[in-house]
């Protein structure tokens, strides 16, 4: 029972992180079209939270499986 758990905390975590790379991706998008000559700053910007955001996804991921 505990590992079916575990799978559907990991599988949560991931979910959350595809939604979220998705609403940074779109939304930096929407930023470089509006500003077009702002695209470096919003490029960095927006890969570095994509990166936190699978981060989190990846603490999520680990402590489910150690939960186990």
């Amino acid at each position: 029972m505990t590992g079916s758990i575990a799978a559907i905390g990991a599988g949560l975590a991931v979910i959350g992180a595809g939604i979220g790379v998705g609403q940074i991706g779109a939304h930096a998008m929407d930023a470089i079209a509006r500003q077009p000559e702002a695209s470096g700053k919003i490029t960095t910007t927006m890969l570095i939270a994509a990166a936190l955001v699978e981060g989190v996804a990846l603490f999520g991921v680990v402590v489910s499986l150690i939960c186990k």
